[in-house]
């Protein structure tokens, strides 16, 4: 019985798995429009940095306003070093450098905590921020870097907005696949140890310096590699592009999808895409009516919109909501 019920939970993660890349991959044949294909190339790239935050955030229980400075990082290597090594080395590679920026960024929540750790990340957002501006030399300084390719393989272009929406979904898809099984690892079910007591969870043997490392520096790299596929699809960048602002926007991005849950950070960016776009329309009242929506999403839904989903999904199976990590 329990190898059959094994049987069946696998079956079931691979057909989520397989319907999660058909949807990441829909727009292609769905759309017709650059602009839509636009759209959803970003909100792909939203749900990579909004998933590095949630490891963080959701399951570490460390507060972090570094992804905006991370997500600089990761396009400035991919525009800076794309056109001497090709975009499909400095993609990885943004994703190793912020991992290991990450792990220096993390020695601070070995030492302190809650709002205290996050005056330490947004000093860190806006170190980045000022070396982007005044290092004029390198990183083009406010102008910033112009013309930046998107990638290619021999005389195979992926310069099409439909072609580059299939990388940056197969990126996505990799990335949220292995969090996922990151998540419902040993690791995942340290960090959850750790978010919930740390002084219970190192007296049952895991090792706080070691998983608060290794959170940061997972969530540093999915930020990395968010940078490297934003670059090629804005085709230029600038410093205002990774300000403190955008930080915080990554962390509502969290917040209002349901922290601490697999799939709500990807449900908050989907959120934080789109519904900028839908409510653009009343001109001078949309910051004003976006405002008022996150903070309606917040009170009425403190455990963020995914719990709108657990709750049709309850009406409809008569089960509890479905968990996607142990």
């Amino acid at each position: 019985m329990a190898q059959a019920n094994q049987r069946m939970s696998l079956r079931s993660v691979l057909i989520g798995w397989g319907c999660a890349l058909v949807l990441l991959l829909l727009p292609v044949l769905v759309f017709r429009s650059q602009y839509l294909l636009y759209l959803s190339s970003l909100t792909c790239i939203y749900m990579i940095v909004a998933c590095g935050l949630n490891i963080v955030l959701g399951y570490a229980g460390q507060i972090s306003l570094a992804q905006a400075g991370f997500l600089g990082i990761g396009a400035y290597v991919c525009a800076l070093l794309g056109p001497v090594v090709t975009f499909w080395v400095a993609l990885p590679l943004a994703g190793v450098i912020c991992f290991i920026i990450g792990l220096g960024l993390g020695f601070p929540s070995l030492r302190v905590k809650t709002h205290f750790l996050a005056m330490v990340t947004l000093g860190f957002t806006v170190i980045v921020y000022l070396i982007l501006v005044n290092e004029e030399k390198w990183t083009g300084g406010p102008f910033g870097v112009f013309n930046i390719a998107r990638p290619k393989i021999g005389s195979l272009s992926f310069s099409s907005p439909a072609s580059y929406h299939v990388v940056v979904a197969l990126c996505a898809f990799l990335l949220l696949l292995l969090a996922f099984w990151a998540l419902n690892s040993q690791w995942g079910r340290a960090f959850k140890a750790i978010r919930e007591n740390e002084g219970r969870a190192e007296m049952l043997g895991v090792s706080l310096r070691n998983y608060k490392l290794m959170a940061f520096a997972i969530g540093s790299a999915f930020a990395g590699i968010g940078g490297a596929l934003i670059a090629p699809l804005f085709g230029y960048i600038d410093p205002t592009m990774f300000a403190l602002g955008f930080s915080f926007q990554f962390l509502l991005m969290v917040v209002v999808g349901g922290t601490g849950r697999f799939e709500g950070p990807l449900l908050g960016a989907m959120i934080m895409a789109l519904l900028p776009e839908v409510l653009r329309v009343t001109e001078k009242f949309f910051p004003i009516i976006f405002a008022l929506a996150a903070i309606l999403i917040m009170v009425f839904m403190p455990k963020g919109s995914v719990s709108a989903v657990d709750w049709v999904y309850k009406k409809l199976t008569g089960q509890e909501e479905p968990h996607l990590t142990k």
